[in-house]
């Protein structure tokens, strides 16, 4: 397994890391964790050299924890580093971030964590993290040993990533970054601001929610024709490993198969040549022309008022979009049921600022209806 340095530490960071929010479940309609199937993916990635494991106290209803603090007690405790972060959108006063912190060392059952981060930055959860003082309490977290890096997760433009590095000083930064993103929501400039600070990246959705490990036909096979034995995924994770300001690449992995593969990626790490990354582009311009909502399935702008299922909605969509398979998309839209189905949005857009992805979310099921209607 590829390992990167740490810059603060000098420890040796896998460069594939494990996260804890696209677990598999029992029933896909719940939360609920198989921790069977979980924990033998633990098992392989652990034993195959990841020593990063990332959740948080929101992932699978909060239950990624509680699974995370029990299948890791097997290992010992200076064998792997534990992230997980605070929920700034969840506090109404610096005493729910005290409760949640003390919540989240029970639950993960370790007296402190590795990287700690305030979760998903963005222009209001900034305001309210400054308005609460939260860093200075995780600071104080972190005089007292039971943070050892501090870091945040960001969502948003550029400039106000610079507010955030400006006003506090962090040991490591987490971004979306993927070859998709890396122009559609710049995340080559925030790259670019992250490495001019000499500040460690951690990389969230270099795949984007399993957007670039399935794309079209058209487009998968552009990758596979210039390299038959790799998937869709390696291409995606390799990369964002490549960037050498990367500290570890994490992946939202559901399935032992995937691990395998992303353990295959970085052992060791193929950095894409100049030809291949022309190919990756040829690949995304082939899957654009699908029309795919840029969706990752992440379920924050969940629960709407009016009972969408908005991810759910547009993993139809979106399947339809890439394989153009008109009974399908009818029958997939049916089984989501009335009660969950696109024609119930009135666009109230509650769930518009919710989203990291900065999706029109209304204007996108208004597309689905449309489709729907057209196809009926």
């Amino acid at each position: 397994m590829e390992k990167r340095a740490f810059k603060k530490t000098g420890e040796e960071i896998s460069l594939l890391g494990f996260g804890c929010m696209r677990l598999p479940r029992v029933d896909p309609e719940k939360q609920d964790i198989d921790y069977e199937k979980a924990a033998e993916m633990i098992d392989c990635a652990y034993k195959s050299g990841v020593n990063y494991f990332d959740t948080a106290y929101v992932y699978h209803e909060q239950l990624s924890e509680p699974f995370l603090g029990e299948v890791m007690q097997q290992y010992p405790r200076e064998t792997f580093n534990l992230a997980t972060k605070m929920p700034s959108w969840l506090l109404n006063s610096i005493d729910d971030a005290k409760r949640i912190f003390e919540e989240q060392l029970k639950r993960c059952r370790v007296d402190h964590f590795d990287f700690y981060l305030a979760h998903g930055l963005n222009r209001d959860r900034i305001k309210i993290s400054e308005n609460l003082k939260l860093y200075d309490y995780l600071k104080f977290e972190q005089r007292q040993g039971r943070i050892t890096n501090l870091g945040f997760s960001f969502h948003d433009e550029p400039h106000l990533l610079e507010q955030v590095l400006d006003m506090h000083e962090w040991d490591f930064a987490q971004i979306q970054l993927n070859y998709m993103d890396w122009d559609l929501q710049d995340a080559r400039g925030q790259y670019d601001l992250l490495a001019k600070r000499d500040m460690p990246i951690v990389v969230m959705e270099p795949v984007r929610g399993g957007t670039l490990a399935t794309l079209s036909e058209d487009a998968r096979n552009t990758l596979s024709n210039a390299e038959p034995g790799s998937t869709p995924a390696s291409w995606g994770m390799r990369f964002a490993g490549q960037l050498p300001n990367v500290l570890t690449v994490l992946s939202g992995m559901s399935t032992l198969e995937q691990v395998e593969d992303n353990v295959k990626t970085f052992s060791p790490l193929a950095p894409l040549s100049p030809e291949k990354m022309s190919i990756l582009q040829d690949a995304l311009v082939a899957y654009n022309k699908s029309g795919a909502v840029p969706c990752t399935g992440c379920r924050y702008c969940m629960d709407c008022p009016f009972g969408v299922d908005i991810p759910k909605v547009f993993a139809v969509y979106n399947q339809y979009c890439v394989t153009q398979n008109k009974i399908a998309f009818g029958i997939n839209y049916r089984v989501l049921g009335e009660a969950h189905n696109a024609h119930r949005c009135v666009a109230c857009r509650k769930c518009v600022p919710f989203c990291p992805q900065f999706i029109d979310i209304p204007e996108q099921i208004r597309k689905v209806v449309e489709a729907i209607d057209n196809n009926s």
